[in-house]
């Protein structure tokens, strides 16, 4: 999908946010902040927190329009825990694309998933789509999850997303575009994920290198 430049990037480089580069708002592109920046954020975990308690919090039902699909492949893992996290790190990134198809940047279900820095970068990037939504199609794959730490409370997540199948588009003309030539239509995201008392894995921080997939 398009990626267009925008000042969002060099107004959250100095809060070392990350933004996202998927799909054409502006490029969720990173400062140079290390992907053990999962201790960062407004969330603190609760080492108690248990796989079990992940089943009793209440998750907002995400809904996808027929005009577009985010298809996940091998999103499995044979440790339950694990599971729950690669379960949140998908909600989390369904859900900044419902939120830009509905033009609302403070969606519940974004900050629901969110930490307080992915929050204001993930916002960031919706609005980066004002006039525009998004259509077609991308797949969502080779997800790699793995634990920060003994107490297995933080979590990083690395996945790949492979946009050439998706568009972003002008709601006034009607217009589309994809990926800029020149700019590889793949994307690898780095996420860092922090579990809550309820047993919701937020993300943290994301960082996205086109190419790297």
């Amino acid at each position: 999908m398009a990626r267009r430049s925008a000042p969002i990037a060099a107004t959250f480089a100095a809060t070392a946010a990350l933004l996202l580069t998927a799909c054409g708002g502006g490029d969720e592109s990173s400062s140079p902040e290390d992907i053990k920046g999962a201790d960062t954020g407004s969330s603190n975990p609760s080492p108690s927190a248990s796989a079990s308690a992940a089943s009793d919090a209440e998750r907002p039902v995400i809904k996808l329009p027929e005009s577009f699909q985010a298809n996940f492949e091998g999103w499995t893992n044979s440790d339950p825990e694990l599971q729950t996290v690669l379960n949140d790190g998908k909600e989390r990134l369904r859900a900044s694309y419902a939120a830009i198809i509905a033009g609302d940047p403070e969606a519940d279900s974004l900050s629901f998933y969110s930490g307080q820095a992915a929050m204001s970068t993930g916002s960031a990037w919706v609005k980066g789509y004002k006039g525009l939504t998004i259509t077609g199609e991308v797949k969502v794959y080779d997800p790699e999850v793995t634990y920060l730490g003994k107490n297995k409370t933080r979590a990083t997540l690395f996945y790949c997303v492979d946009e050439s199948k998706g568009y972003s588009k002008n709601l006034k003309t009607g217009e589309t575009a994809g990926t800029p030539e020149g700019e590889s239509p793949k994307v690898q995201y780095r996420t860092s994920l922090g579990k809550e008392a309820n047993g919701v894995w937020k993300t943290m921080t994301v960082e996205t290198e086109p190419g790297a997939c």
